[in-house]
This record gives structure tokens, C-alpha cells and sequence, in this order.
């Protein structure tokens, strides 16, 4: 698809959702949410292209919101379930934005969870500063597979890591690389014109948790005034998929369900 393999699962009957994941790029973590929204909608996750089981595709050395948009659309054209409901969390936030703008027709509406568009910030690289120095301090001493760990504790709580499967958390060293080599630079200051938001024809709900990070929080207040919608609320983090699934499929819900009617 695209030019790459993608891993994906698909579970449940009813309209299709897709979930994409954010850094790590592994649909693993979507699990126990997939599972709760499974009673009412086919639900499709995947690893994105060089994470978790998806492999690394040949010469591959950056990527983009426009290359990750099209392995999206390409998987759903693959899998006959266009137009399709889009769930996108942090940078998967990002490109689930730019699947919805890039190929409009794949697209029935979108939930955008906390997205990554710093570019919407005063000052995108001050916000960033912490976790790239969390991050580097531990590239350092123990290369990708301990940066990883130390950006997901930075990002997700400091807890966070040890609440992931074993399996999950031996996926994302393994393809840690991923990340921090290809993926970091490519995504974070993508933000499509006033204009091509103003020309979004399906809903679109920005969602944010209880308990997030409030620079996450002012970018997806700032994204929803340009769009014209309001913020809705979940509760947890900003891992609050794997924090609080059950809660998180419960609030996504009736806003996927008005998307796939």
C-alpha cells in the first residue's frame, strides 16, 4: 500500500473507523479501545509504515503528513471501507487532519485527539524543549530503544511505560529508530490554511483530556477556533487510549456515530 507494508487489524461489524496512532506509530495501543468500539463500528488499526510490526520500507529516510495521509487512504482503499470515520492522536492527530484535507473523499468526519500542530503556538520550540532534552539525555547514554521509553514517560505520564503490554514496549524499542531518525521534524509545524480548514465539509470534533498537557490543550483550542467547533473533553491523559479506554470509546462514540450516519 503506498509503496509499503502496513501491519492492521480489523475488528466489529457496522461503519468503519480508522485509529492513527501518534509517535510510536503502533496500532497496539488502540487494543483495548478498538475492542470497546468493536460492538458498533468495524474498526481498523495499523502500525504506520517503519513502526512496530509494519517494516521498514526500502531507502526510506523521512517521511510527511502527506506520506503518512496517503498510507491511510491507500489501507482503506485497500480494505473497501472508504469513506471511513477517523480517530488521529497526537501527531496521528496530525495526520489524520491532513488525510481528511489530501484526500477528502476517504474521509466521512474526524476526531482529532491532542494533536502535534505546534505550529499553532507562539513558540512551537520552547514547548518542545523538555522532551527533546529528556529524550537526548537518554539517546545518549542508551541509543533509541532508551530515548523511546524516556519520550513516553515524558509524554504520557511518568507511569506510563510500565502500564504497556510487555509485547508493546519490546515493539517500540525495536523500531524505535523509527522515530527519532525519520520521523521527529518531518510533522510538527504542519498546519493547512484558514482557507482549506474553511473548506472541510464532514464534522470534525477536537478532543481533549481531563488531565493533559496544557500546551496540548492551547493547540487544540486554537485548531478548534479555526475550524469553527468546539472542544470536547475526555478523561485521562494524553495517553487516555491506554489510560482510560473504556472512557475514551464511551466519549468518541455518539461523535463517530454522527460521522458515519
Amino acid at each position: 500500500m503506498n509503496g509499503t507494508e502496513l501491519h492492521h487489524e480489523v475488528r466489529g461489524t457496522g461503519p468503519p473507523v480508522l485509529l492513527v496512532m501518534g509517535a510510536t506509530g503502533d496500532g497496539g495501543h488502540f487494543d483495548a479501545l478498538a475492542d470497546a468500539l468493536a460492538d458498533e463500528f468495524t474498526v481498523v488499526t495499523y502500525d504506520r509504515r517503519g513502526n512496530g510490526r509494519s517494516p521498514v520500507p526500502p531507502h526510506w529516510t523521512t517521511t510527511s503528513p502527506e506520506e503518512q495521509a496517503d498510507d491511510a487512504a491507500a489501507l482503506l482503499d485497500a480494505l473497501g471501507m472508504r469513506p471511513a470515520a477517523v480517530f488521529g492522536t497526537s501527531s496521528g492527530g496530525n495526520f489524520a487532519l491532513c488525510l481528511l484535507v489530501r484526500h477528502p473523499r476517504c474521509v466521512s468526519g474526524a476526531v482529532l485527539h491532542e494533536p502535534g500542530l505546534f505550529a499553532l503556538l507562539d513558540d512551537a520550540d520552547a514547548a518542545r524543549a523538555p522532551m527533546r532534552a529528556r529524550t537526548g539525555a537518554a539517546m545518549a547514554t542508551g541509543g533509541p530503544p532508551a530515548a523511546v521509553e524516556a519520550f513516553w514517560r515524558s509524554v504520557a505520564g511518568e507511569d506510563a511505560w510500565e502500564r504497556l503490554p510487555v509485547a508493546l514496549r519490546e515493539r517500540l524499542r525495536a523500531s524505535a529508530a523509527t522515530l527519532f531518525e525519520v520521523e521527529l521534524g518531518t510533522y510538527e509545524l504542519y498546519l493547512p490554511d484558514d482557507a482549506i480548514l474553511a473548506a472541510v465539509g464532514v464534522p470534525v470534533t477536537v478532543l481533549v483530556s481531563s488531565d493533559g498537557d496544557p500546551v496540548r490543550a492551547e493547540i487544540s483550542a486554537r485548531l478548534a477556533r479555526r475550524l469553527g467547533v468546539d472542544v470536547a473533553m475526555t478523561p485521562g491523559g494524553h495517553a487516555a487510549y491506554d489510560e482510560h479506554p473504556r472512557e475514551l470509546a464511551e466519549t468518541v462514540r455518539p461523535l463517530l456515530r454522527a460521522a458515519t450516519s
